[in-house]
């Protein structure tokens, strides 16, 4: 099967095979990685280099003479003193060939057909290029962009390189991810730049540079040089002696210009691949932003369920990625506290009611000493209620309906923790951190994260239950309320609420206990809180399930897709 074949017949498999990226927390946009096109390129790349990309013409010179001809200039440019004597390297033997050669190829080592690391002679006053690793690309061409500096301000501590020269980076992450280049176009022919790159200069006419750097860009070449790499884990770096002795590939000069014009012609229908997802990704979330905005802006839940029945029409199309899902849990949570998500019913109890009792189990906790008695709060002007509420609903202080209970927490050190493994949690702000041997907490109680980042990014819930017997450090609130499922409702809210009007402190985030018992909640009837919890966690689980068939078929598109590369290599 031809190369354009393999890729006109999988069109949909490469654009549809995609990876979620992890997008919890609000404001999370779930990028999706185009793994099928990603996979696409690397076929083009692995291809190119086995011969299997254009046809091959036996009028082509072979590449074994070309090698002759580079051996003939090589020994021209030493005699001649205008380059040292390369160092001799061992013959290619047949175990060190991954993979059959067309007719008319050989195998080659970079460092006998070009020089490796070379270094340039010139003015010190020309002014010549400035490449920092930055400016490089991880393009197929390998564009660069470049500064300028006078050649004896960049001649010591720096790599050399000439136009035409090729380049890779030899530093992790940036050689896994491809950095390299063909230097172009540089200020009076020569340049310098970062020292984590190897360089390779061609003997001139004696083959197509682009070549040479998709086959330092394909996959098997860059697999290779990972597991050369030396060095500690964050420092790894590609030996010379791998970029000069590693076998490439080697067709015939006339072979690899086609082989990059047609490199070229196939890169570019994966741009448009790419930019084609793209444009179709971008539409889809404009849709899903607008339809569930019509949700937030709905009156009441009659008004919900009408707007609902629009999008449920087209489920399937709308919720089919990890980030419009995502949206689609934020959504659902301002539905519930708002008072959307459930009817009204006029025979539930008023939250009037449930507020008195709440005042008299906060007096008798007072009486008993097991609270202290609270600050009165201000009263909550018209102008800051949030949104409309039913005449059931009232709008309260945070302090007004809870019970805090942070002066029992106990922050112990990491060393102290250590010396007391055991079987009960120990949180921290955002959820359990450690195991510890005793427990300060047996009850179900509302935990909400006191500092840290996560007030404002919202990587994971700023509030939730623990439940069992725990203990707690200094950085989360510990609030305890009338019930369970109360204190349920206010998780709720706290995670569905803008926290940035409480936080004090931007490079050090912090809510303090004043700051938070002054948050201004919709409090609705508690037989209305019992409904919408119950609402709520069947949308969560469905939303769950959605994301899981997502990833299910995800994973199959992605399988597939790497199934049709090995096929095609093999």
């Amino acid at each position: 099967m031809s190369a354009q074949k393999i890729i006109t017949d999988h069109l949909d498999l490469w654009t549809g095979a995609v990876t979620h990226k992890s997008s919890r927390g609000r404001g999370a946009n779930g990028k999706i990685e185009l793994t099928g096109i990603k996979k696409l390129r690397e076929l083009i790349l692995e291809l190119a280099v086995r011969g299997k990309l254009v046809e091959q013409d036996s009028n082509d010179e072979p590449a074994s003479v070309l090698l002759e001809r580079i051996a003939e200039e090589k020994a021209r440019l030493v005699k001649e003193g205008k380059t040292k004597k390369p160092k001799k390297l061992p013959e290619i033997t047949e175990e060190e060939e991954p993979f059959e050669l067309p007719v008319g190829w050989t195998w080659a080592r970079l460092g006998n057909i070009s020089q490796i690391n070379p270094r340039n002679i010139a003015d010190d006053k020309i002014i010549a290029s400035f490449i920092p690793m930055p400016l490089i690309t991880t393009s197929f061409h390998g564009e660069h962009e470049q500064e300028t500096r006078s050649w004896g301000e960049i001649k010591k501590g720096y790599t050399h390189f000439a136009d035409g020269d090729i380049a890779i980076a030899k530093i992790t992450p940036c050689f896994e991810n491809s950095k390299a280049a063909v230097f172009r176009n540089l200020e009076s022919g020569i340049g310098a730049g970062t020292t984590e790159l190897h360089v390779a200069r061609p003997y001139e006419g004696t083959l197509n540079q682009l070549f040479i750097l998709l086959c330092l860009k394909s996959p098997r070449f860059l697999i290779n040089g990972e597991s050369k790499m030396t060095g500690s884990a964050g420092q790894k770096r590609v030996p010379k002696d791998f970029f000069a002795g590693e076998p490439l590939p080697f067709p015939p000069l006339a072979e690899q210009n086609r082989i990059v014009e047609k490199v070229d012609e196939l890169m570019a229908l994966c741009d448009r691949l790419e930019q084609q997802v793209g444009d179709q990704l971008e539409a889809h979330e404009v849709l899903v932003d607008t339809l569930l905005d019509a949700l937030t802006r709905s009156a009441d839940a009659s008004e919900v369920a009408e707007n609902w029945a629009r999008i449920a029409e087209h489920f399937d199309t709308l919720f089919n990625t990890e980030a419009s899902i995502d949206k689609l849990k934020q959504t659902i949570l301002q539905l519930a506290v708002m008072g959307r998500l459930v009817e009204q019913d006029p025979n539930d109890e008023p939250a009037s009611e449930l507020l008195e009792r709440i005042a008299e189990e906060k007096a008798l906790l007072v009486k008993e000493g097991k609270i202290k008695k609270p600050k009165k709060l201000p009263e909550i002007a018209d102008n800051e209620e949030p949104f409309p509420i039913s005449n059931k609903w009232r709008w309260v202080r945070f302090g007004e309906i809870t019970f805090n209970r942070d002066s029992e927490r106990i922050p112990l050190s990491v060393n102290e923790r250590s010396r007391r493994k055991g079987e009960y949690d120990y949180y921290g702000a955002s959820g359990v951190i450690d195991k510890i041997d005793e427990f300060l907490f047996e009850k179900p109680l509302l935990l909400i994260g006191e500092d840290g980042a996560n007030l404002i990014n919202r990587s994971t819930p700023i509030a939730f239950i623990a439940r069992g017997k725990y203990w707690v450090n200094n950085h989360a609130h510990v609030i305890d309320g009338i019930s369970e499922d109360f204190l349920k409702y206010l998780s709720l809210y706290i995670n569905a609420i803008s926290l940035e009007p409480y936080v004090t402190g931007t490079a050090q985030p912090k809510m303090n206990q004043a700051k938070m018992n002054s948050i201004i909640v919709g409090l609705p009837p508690m037989q209305e809180q019992q409904r919408l919890i119950e609402k709520y966690d069947a949308f969560m689980a469905l939303c769950d399930q959605l994301k899981a068939r997502l990833n299910e078929t995800g994973e199959t598109r992605v399988q597939l897709a790497g199934a049709v590369v090995e096929q095609a290599v093999g």
